[in-house]
């Protein structure tokens, strides 16, 4: 038997029930040929490449089960501002990015907290930092963008424009702009300013680039998703759910695989917005039959029934606190929302709505009863993403409509990047066990699948295993923690399964593709709080080495 790789020497923990545990694995034509003990080192020919783990733990390939890839590559050259605090920083920050990129059009800045300046920002306040170049800066959550005078003007926002619900430019009592943008729709035309608009419309719009991108603007498009995904490469990731895009994001992967560089196998969504017509779902049908591939799948229908509770747009079953009446609303109405999901699983699509609030998340439930009820209850595993607060009466129900909760460690206030602060801003003190439940759902029966949603949090697995094994209960709130091995299945086998991946990746066993990878330690072994910093030694995807750690192998 000539093998291509070897692993040997390793803690290899399969996913596969059948063999949880193994010391080795051999690959063959990019597919898992032998998992096994210190035997498989005996199949390696001339031409194997033989890896000695020194017992470092062998996983699956990590599975993003929730994550903006386009988006996240293209913002890795984008003055990063997550951590900074206060105006003279912030200040400094902008005017030395400034001074390094002279011919941006637009200075864009990524992780601005909501709090970065103790008060709302204002366009005043960038005007301040920087009045004669147009510079914006993005929320970490991607929800609310702020930007300077120069900005608004040159997208044309400073006098304020029509939005579709759910999406707003805030006025001021003088009737121009306050400088901040809610929602995709509103600060697209800003973002239009750096050139890379029609990388947004899958979010903003769910259009298509037109006219569609020439060749030298594809070409450019392709190194920025490229290196996104050796950004992913780099942590462990061999397969992701991009949850936006449109056909022209599946045509840049396609692009990508032809030319040998794609590097992690991607599913993308049809994104329905609530304007579109139910016709429309015919380019989703479209979509998922052109592509349909072991590295390149739509297949699935992307919704946002609510915004963010940062800005208060979640929408929520009680008044946000010190807001009296003011719960936000949901993008879809119900009834409309329920035809919708009728129809698109009716096609025979999966579907993934982001849902934050409790009262979001409830009318997404219901949605997907009312197409079990009209078309019999399938495999389908329509997801829900975020489940950031959830009523206990609606625990049970995705379990029994068997709906994946599709949730992000990074996300809870106080466990990794996001300040515990807003846990007072936005939720009842009485509420904080209904926040964030992961353990809860999964007991209940819901499918489990874990993810970054990267670039709102760092993309790091790693740190988000940390994140997830070390999370401290929020006052009169339970234990949210999985165990060791239901946290590593989230982030593998759990994804596959979710993301419809599971007949290709997610598991080391014979016949699998051969997605892998080597943490640099082992994760057992680890004291979980420093789990984030052990670092990737290998990763493998499709038989093929596309991260390396320096020094390593």
């Amino acid at each position: 038997m000539d093998v291509d790789l070897i692993v040997k020497n390793a803690r290899v923990i399969t996913m596969d029930a059948g063999r949880p545990f193994a010391q080795a694995v051999a690959v063959r034509a990019g597919r898992i040929a032998v998992v096994g003990g210190a035997e498989v080192a005996a199949l390696a020919g001339p031409r194997t490449r033989v890896v000695d783990a020194g017992g470092r733990t062998l996983l699956p390939g990590f599975v993003e089960s929730h994550l903006h890839l386009v988006l996240g590559g293209s913002e890795l050259v984008q003055l990063q501002i997550g951590g900074v605090m206060g105006f003279e920083a912030l200040r400094a920050a902008f005017l030395d990015y400034a001074a390094k990129n002279p011919d941006r059009a637009l200075l864009m800045a990524q992780g601005a907290a909501y709090e970065i300046l103790g008060e709302p920002v204002t366009r005043a306040d960038l005007d301040r930092v920087i009045a004669d170049r147009p510079i914006a800066m993005m929320a970490p959550d991607h929800h609310t963008v702020w930007a300077n005078t120069m900005a608004l003007e040159k997208a044309g926002l400073l006098h304020g424009a029509q939005m579709p619900h759910g999406h707003e430019v805030v006025m001021g009592p003088d009737g121009t702009a306050t400088g901040e943008l809610r929602e995709f729709e509103a600060f697209g035309p800003v973002l239009a300013l750096g050139g890379e608009a029609h990388l947004q419309l899958g979010i903003a719009t769910g259009g298509e680039p037109d006219p569609w991108p020439d060749a030298a603007t594809f070409a450019a498009d392709l190194e920025k998703v490229v290196a996104g995904l050796a950004h992913c490469a780099a942590h462990g990731i061999t397969t992701m759910v991009n949850m936006d895009g449109n056909r022209y994001t599946c045509a840049l992967l396609a692009a990508l695989e032809e030319q040998g560089r794609l590097t992690a196998r991607v599913r993308v969504p049809f994104h329905m917005k609530p304007h579109m017509e139910l016709s429309e779902l015919d380019r989703a049908s479209a979509m998922a039959a052109e592509f349909d591939g072991d590295w390149v799948r739509s297949g699935f229908v992307k919704m946002f029934m609510d915004g963010v509770v940062d800005s208060r747009t979640a929408y929520m079953l009680h008044d946000y606190p010190g807001a009296p009446g003011h719960r936000a609303d949901p993008l879809f109405p119900p009834e409309r929302f329920n035809a919708i999901c009728t129809e698109i699983d009716r096609r025979g699509l999966q579907i993934a709505v982001h849902a934050i609030g409790d009262a979001a998340v409830r009318q997404t439930i219901d949605g997907y009863e009312a197409a079990g009820r009209a078309n019999g209850l399938r495999d389908m595993r329509h997801r829900i993403e975020h489940i950031e607060l959830i009523d206990r009466a609606d625990v049970p129900r995705l379990g029994s409509l068997g709906i994946t909760a599709s949730v992000q460690p990074p996300h809870p206030p106080g466990v990794m990047d996001f300040p515990m602060s807003t846990m007072d801003h936005v939720f009842h003190r009485a509420r904080w066990r209904d926040a964030y439940l992961w353990k809860t759902l999964k007991d209940h029966g819901a499918a489990v699948a874990y993810a970054s949603d990267w670039p709102v949090t760092d993309v790091s697995v790693l740190r988000g295993i940390q994140a997830a094994m070390t999370r401290v209960p929020y006052d009169g709130a339970g234990d949210e923690r999985l165990s060791l091995m239901e946290t590593l299945h989230a982030y593998t086998a759990g994804g596959a399964w979710a993301g419809h991946w599971d007949d290709i990746t997610g598991t080391l066993r014979v016949g699998m593709a051969a997605d892998m990878v080597l943490l640099d330690g082992d994760i057992e072994a680890a004291d979980p709080l420093t789990i984030g910093a052990m670092g990737i030694a290998l990763t493998v995807a499709g038989g093929r080495v596309t991260y390396a750690a320096e020094g390593f192998a």
